[in-house]
């Protein structure tokens, strides 16, 4: 069972979920909230429950750590409309950005 992250996660902590879509060859997959706990070892906050969360940042003073692994990990992510999941698409080559 995930220990809940009641403190800011950095970006270290998101290096798991970052690591596991890096070895993903789909072009799109759906992982549930409790599906990304277990990645990550640890519980979302609640703040991940609402789509801005998840979704790329539009302003660089709005980057979080969890949108960084994700763009690192070749994926960006967006909250399913049912608000029980999270849908991961690949970035095209030319927004795909390793190891930055």
């Amino acid at each position: 069972m995930p220990v809940y992250n009641t403190g800011s996660a950095g970006l270290d902590d998101f290096d798991p979920l970052r690591e596991y879509l890096a070895q993903q060859t789909r072009v799109e997959l759906v992982l549930t909230f409790d599906e990304i706990e277990d990645i990550l070892g640890f519980a979302l906050p609640r703040a991940s429950q609402r789509a801005s969360w998840w979704e790329k940042e539009r302003n660089p003073e709005n980057a979080r750590p969890q949108r960084d692994a994700i763009r690192d990990g070749g994926y960006e992510a967006t909250r399913l409309a049912d608000g029980k999941g999270v849908r991961f698409r690949r970035l095209s080559a030319g927004r795909f950005r390793p190891g930055r």
